[in-house]
């Protein structure tokens, strides 16, 4: 197991085979929730709102006929998760339900394997199972483990919920691994109401604050002390005595700490100022954390797309810097992006190469730095050589496809892609692609978005292919176009792309570089450099994204 990199396959086998034993300190896991519906990634491109394409990102149905085999194995194992899945069965029969709870108890098996002693598991799911999946939790952790069911608000109320109230929350389940768990409280604001009613005294420089006692809980008589103040007027404590000693007494008065009574048989009180409190410690209903909607910053457009700052409040509760922060259906790597963020080492596995793509551009945008190029980001899974890529080619297009896009660093457009989130169906083409497999965007100097269009070819090649992508870079109003091929290319292609001319990088003062408008790029030179030779001044939604003056040596290449 490899931390800081990512994991293509099956989570069930690469657990089994990378994983040693309590080698990870948390867990978050937003697996399928037996939904019965497909999802789709929304793939928007920045050249315009309306610029957008559907793929089948994953399919959430399931029938016990596809895990009778997870369900077997169980049930053999005659463990307290046997018994429970063998009740199920008895109450219910074979149902589709029964097969996706045996496909998930597997996997939490090995997930409390992996967890060390002082780790916690973050189950994220909704009410379509979660009283299901909070009995297969107690039964692999122990009823004892369970610390919370968080409830997240993830949206508002839904108008065509007419026979039901509506589904407007998820549930996360939290369970330790032991005793001695990892836990740092939380805090949210404070609200207005209770500052006004509570923060009512301010001082002259304008700071609120609040009386708070200075008498002991409990009789201590080593704290019964007559204290004379800074105004020259001495105070008796109370019967249990002071809260603090005579020095620290002292300290406080010294500071302006402390608020005198207006008669002298009164008591002393602490200030404590607002602007020093850490705010309302964090329950388990979180409302206060907005979920992805159409136009939130950060939406990337993955199904099932999580906040970020969702993410890193898990993270800051039950793990500490440096700590390895596991995803095992990662998705399109929220999970991952608030451990990095945090100083947390990280894991993601996913069984799509589409999300994969997605996590590699989104820790470049994020953390260029780090990850200035796709491959900075290890990922276990894909092909490493030639052979690998022709191999997977064969067996799979699409996924070749996908993951010869996420070598250039692109977004995929539309287009097939495999479907199982970790789990799920084969892959169903949606929608004509335009000759379009991915895209590549950045901002030149005069602030408009130009687009590289990527097409990936996994068998024979010839000059048509180049004509045609010259065709669409044209048709698309495009800058550059990039043909990627699993083949050598041929003498005339390579001809037909020089023919295409040079592409420059408008509103630049000082630069001087300029780029192959159509490129022809092998497997072998994504692997092995030198790559596509691109701009590199991406348009990120998580911040303001602005191409600067620089020169040619200021130039980022892939």
């Amino acid at each position: 197991m490899t931390p800081n990199s990512l994991y293509l396959g099956d989570n069930l086998q690469v657990l089994r085979e990378h994983f040693p034993d309590e080698s990870v300190d948390l867990v978050y896991l937003d697996p399928p929730f037996n939904s019965k519906r497909d999802y789709n990634y929304v793939f928007r491109s920045e050249a315009g709102a309306d610029d957008t394409a559907h793929i089948k990102a994953f399919s959430d149905t399931w029938s016990f006929e596809g895990a009778s085999e997870a369900y077997h194995e169980l049930i053999d194992l005659a463990e307290p998760v046997s018994l429970l899945l063998g009740g199920l069965h008895q109450a219910f029969g074979p149902t589709s339900l029964l097969g996706y709870l045996s496909v998930m108890a597997l996997r939490l098996r090995e997930l409390r394997r992996v967890l060390k002693p002082t780790g916690s598991l973050y189950l994220h799911c909704d009410p379509t199972a979660s009283h299901y999946l909070k009995l297969l939790l107690d039964a692999t952790f122990g009823r004892d483990r369970f610390l919370n069911e968080v409830t997240w608000r993830r949206t508002s109320s839904h108008g065509d919920s007419t026979r039901r109230y509506g589904w407007v929350a998820d549930s996360i389940l939290v369970y330790a691994n032991g005793p001695r768990y990892t836990f740092s409280m939380q805090f949210g604001p404070y609200s207005q109401e209770y500052v006004d009613t509570f923060y009512v005294h301010h001082d002259p420089d304008g700071r609120r604050w609040r009386r708070g006692d200075l008498r002991s809980p409990n009789p201590r008589p080593n704290l019964m002390y007559d204290y004379t103040a800074s105004n020259g007027r001495t105070y008796k404590p109370h019967p249990n005595g002071w809260a603090v000693t005579e020095e620290r007494m002292r300290a406080l008065d010294k500071a302006g700490r402390l608020h005198f009574p207006a008669k002298e048989d009164g008591r002393i009180q602490l200030k404590r100022y607002l602007d020093e409190q850490p705010g309302q410690p964090v329950g388990c209903v979180w409302d206060d954390i907005s979920p992805i909607h159409a136009l939130t910053a950060e939406r990337l457009g993955y199904p099932t797309q999580k906040p970020l700052a969702l993410l890193e409040r898990i993270v800051a509760a039950s793990s500490n810097p440096g700590d390895l922060v596991l995803d095992p259906f990662c998705g399109c790597g929220t999970a991952v992006a608030a451990a990095q963020k945090l100083g947390r080492r990280w894991v993601g596995i996913d069984i799509t190469p589409l999300a994969i793509t997605l996590i590699r551009k989104r820790m470049m945008e994020h953390f260029p730095e780090e990850f200035p190029d796709p491959r900075s980001i290890p990922v276990h899974g894909l092909p490493v050589d030639v052979a690998g890529a022709r191999m997977l080619a064969e067996q799979d297009r699409y996924a070749f496809e996908q993951w010869a896009i996420q070598l250039v660093g692109a977004a995929p457009a539309a287009g097939p892609s495999p479907a199982g989130r970790g789990l799920g169906e084969g892959a169903k083409k949606r929608g004509a692609d335009r000759g379009i497999d991915g895209v590549v965007t950045w901002i030149d100097g005069l602030d408009k978005v130009q687009r590289c269009l990527i097409s990936v070819k996994s068998g024979h090649v010839n000059v048509s292919q180049v004509r045609d992508l010259v065709g669409t870079v044209q048709r698309e109003g495009a800058a550059m176009g990039v043909l990627a091929t699993l083949e050598p290319p041929t003498g005339p292609m390579l001809t037909e792309a020089a023919d295409a001319g040079r592409y420059k990088p408008e509103g630049f003062a000082t630069m001087t570089k300029d780029y192959p408008r159509i490129q022809v790029v092998t497997v072998d030179q994504l692997l092995d450099g030198p790559g596509a030779d691109l701009p590199r001044w991406r348009s990120s939604p998580h911040k303001e994204a602005r191409a600067i003056e620089t020169d040619e040596q200021q130039t980022m290449e892939l």
